[in-house]
Parts: structure tokens; C-alpha cells; sequence
């Protein structure tokens, strides 16, 4: 009775509280030897979960009345049943992840570096912010700025910034959580679409009250993948800023004014190419994208959940 076992194991990974509905039966029909009826239990399982017990063949019917398939089965999964405050997920590996939102609480370095990130984007519209930050990254940045050619310079820190980003995501974002939220909501679903091919209303409100159990989830998720977004901004703002400061307040040399980009041609740093998008930040962007998928390859890094 392996097949019973296994759907014992998935109804109670689907619902916890089919546990329960399984311990009062398992109970009322002393131990799977006396068969049973809807009367007898009507007191303490819901219609939807006698329905999907039968719809399991985890009772099975003789004549009017019902007895347990697998006693056997039924014992071992209420034996192996322990209660848990978080919630448990198949990840595909065919590992458990667990879902517990406390893990994904951000440290105060994080705060620190979501604040710090906050005020550098005042940079974009403060004249002094921007200069202050500017000319900071200008100590880093210029000896190398001094020998290499403006675009090949900002080539080179788009690179560096895309390295940064993606060994933060690979080190911050906990994928296997990530994917277990996604496996929990795509299991509510697959429930309740069951539930109303059945029409079965009081299954329907359970999973609803699950549902809004799961808000906590999608809340859990954001924080995952905003963390290591926060980090990138606290580092990436200020090449951003660096790079704004050079073109817009002239500090890019006489003879490296102008560049000759792909599909572009030649064109001034500050020439808008792409709607209100000057050049500058066209280039940076193609150079960022491209190099950053690049390094994801190249270091097989996943960043993103499976």
C-alpha cells in the first residue's frame, strides 16, 4: 500500500490539518479494524476533508459504510507527523525548505546601507550631494581615469558594479526559500482549482483562509529579493553619481567628448539618443547588462529561484 502512503503524505503536506482529520478517524475506527460512517465524525472533520479522504482512497467504501485502506500507513504518518511553526515546502532537489519569516528580517547594516542608499539619491537632484559624492569616487576612480579613455573607464566600473551586484544576489537571496514560496503558492492554487471543479464551498474557504495566511509569504519574498537590491543601489549610486558629475559638470577631457556606439554611431555624451536618455546612460547600460549577464554565465551564478 505504497500509493496509500504517499497520498497520506501529500494530503498532510497539502493541509495540516488533515493530520488531524486522520487521527480522529484512525481513533473512531480503533485503529482501521471497525469501519465507519459520515455520522460518526461529522463532529469533527469538515465535509471537504471526508471528501477528500475518499477522493484519496484513503478510506475506501464497503457497501454504505467506509473503513481505512492502510491502517498501517495511516499510524505511520501520525507518528511522523510533528507540529511546526514554519512551514515546509518541497524544493526541487527533493530537500524541505523552510519558510519562516523571522529568517528573512534585514540586520541593521541592512537598514543602514537602505538608508545610506536612500540619501544617495538626492545626488540626482542636489547639485551639492552630487558633488560631494562625485568628487569622493573621483580619489578611487581617477588614477585610472587618467590613463584609460572616458568609455573604456566607465566599461570597466559597469563591470566591476555587475560583479558586485551578482555576488550579492548569489550570497543574500536565500534560493531555496525563494523557490519554496513560489511552491507554496503554486500548490494553494492547484488546490483551489481542485476545489471548484468539486464544488466543493467549504474546501473553497479553507484554501481562502490560507490564502490570506500566505500574504505573509509574498511580504517574506519582497524582503528576499529587496536585500540584496538595497546593497547593489549602496554601491552602484555612486559610479552612477561619479559618472553624472563627469559628463554634466565637464570634467570628462577635451578629446573624449564624444563616442562612436554600436547602432548609435558618433555621438556626445550628453546627446539624447533613446526619448529624454542621453547618451551617457545608454552606454553604461548596455555596458552593465551585457557584462553582468556575462559573469552569471561564466560563474554559473543562479539569481533567480528555480
Amino acid at each position: 500500500m505504497a500509493r496509500t502512503a504517499d497520498k497520506i503524505e501529500s494530503l498532510i503536506a497539502d493541509d495540516s490539518a488533515m493530520a488531524d482529520a486522520l487521527a480522529v478517524v484512525y481513533d473512531r475506527t480503533d485503529g482501521g479494524s471497525d469501519r465507519i460512517e459520515w455520522a460518526d465524525v461529522n463532529d469533527a472533520l469538515t465535509s471537504g476533508q471526508w471528501g477528500r479522504l475518499i477522493e484519496k482512497d484513503v478510506l475506501e467504501s464497503v457497501g454504505d459504510e467506509f473503513r481505512l485502506a492502510d491502517p498501517d500507513a495511516v499510524e505511520t504518518a501520525l507518528d511522523d507527523d510533528v507540529p511546526s511553526t514554519t512551514v515546509s515546502t518541497s524544493t526541487p532537489d527533493g530537500e524541505d525548505a523552510d519558510i519562516d519569516s523571522e529568517e528573512s528580517s534585514w540586520t541593521t547594516w541592512d537598514k543602514l546601507a537602505a538608508v545610506g542608499a536612500g540619501g544617495l539619491f538626492l545626488g540626482y537632484s542636489q547639485n551639492s550631494v552630487r558633488n560631494v559624492v562625485g568628487s569622493t569616487v573621483e580619489i578611487f576612480i581617477g588614477p585610472v581615469d587618467s590613463v584609460l579613455p572616458f568609455y573604456v573607464v566607465v566599461l570597466v566600473v559597469a563591470l566591476l558594479t555587475g560583479l558586485f551586484s551578482t555576488l550579492l544576489q548569489a550570497n543574500l537571496m536565500d534560493m531555496d526559500k525563494m523557490s519554496a514560496y513560489q511552491e507554496r503558492m503554486k500548490a494553494i492554487q492547484d488546490k483551489r482549482k481542485e476545489a471548484r471543479e468539486r464544488g466543493d464551498d467549504e474546501a473553497l474557504e479553507q484554501i481562502r483562509e490560507e490564502q490570506m495566511d500566505a500574504m505573509g509569504d509574498q511580504l517574506g519574498m519582497f524582503k528576499e529579493q529587496f536585500r540584496p537590491m538595497v546593497w547593489t543601489m549602496f554601491v552602484t549610486i555612486p559610479v552612477f553619481l561619479w559618472i553624472y558629475w563627469m559628463v554634466l559638470d565637464g570634467h570628462v577631457a577635451t578629446g573624449e567628448t564624444q563616442i562612436v556606439a554600436p547602432l548609435i554611431g558618433e555621438a556626445t555624451w550628453r546627446a539624447k539618443v533613446l526619448g529624454p536618455m542621453q547618451m551617457w546612460i545608454i552606454w553604461y547600460f548596455l555596458c552593465s547588462m551585457s557584462l553582468t549577464q556575462l559573469i552569471r554565465k561564466s560563474l554559473n551564478i543562479q539569481t533567480t529561484p528555480t
